[in-house]
């Protein structure tokens, strides 16, 4: 449960009834397409600092750097912390059977930023290795249950990432 008592309270509660809905088809049909303009819309009237779905569950929005294009891209997420001061982030894309762009430019360019709570701070991104994947996925799943299920349903192997801040005078600008 969250350390702020009844607001905790309600979060777990919330997140207990919402994460079911999160696992049915019609909301891996209609998320893709309704959230990332809610997300879009929110951060820019708050400035960054609040997520739609950082109302339920530990959320930043990734910079990266586009793996063909060159250009920076965006990409509201959840996130995991690790307990070690980085983020998890997995890259189920509601489900689908295509990993999403963001993994894929993190492959090419995984010297990017996130924003969190409207501070942007520069990460660099790791693939988490086959042996510590379930160590990753329960951790995942301690905070949003039913979470894996999504990598069933895809019929992939979900990209599962661990993003580890750095200094800015290290990273080298890329993604920045």
């Amino acid at each position: 449960m969250h350390e702020n008592g009844r607001m905790g309270l309600l979060v777990d509660t919330v997140r207990t009834l919402v994460a079911p809905l999160t696992r049915t088809r019609a909301f891996r049909r209609l998320g893709p397409r309704v959230l990332p303009p809610i997300e879009r819309v929110l951060a820019r009237v708050t400035g960054g600092r609040v997520q739609l779905s950082g109302l339920l569950v530990p959320s930043l929005v990734l910079h990266t750097t586009g793996a063909r294009s060159g250009e920076q891209r965006d990409a509201p997420l959840m996130y995991t912390p690790d307990g070690r001061g980085r983020a998890i982030v997995a890259g189920t894309n509601f489900a689908g059977d295509r990993h999403p762009a963001w993994t894929t430019n993190l492959l090419a360019h995984p010297d990017a930023a996130i924003t969190v709570r409207g501070r942007r701070m520069p990460v660099r991104a790791s693939l988490i290795p086959e042996g510590e994947r379930d160590a990753a996925w329960d951790r995942i799943q301690a905070q949003w249950p039913g979470y894996r299920s999504y990598e069933r349903e895809s019929g992939r192997t979900v990209r599962l990432f661990r993003l580890q801040p750095v200094r800015a005078d290290r990273q080298g600008g890329a993604g920045a």
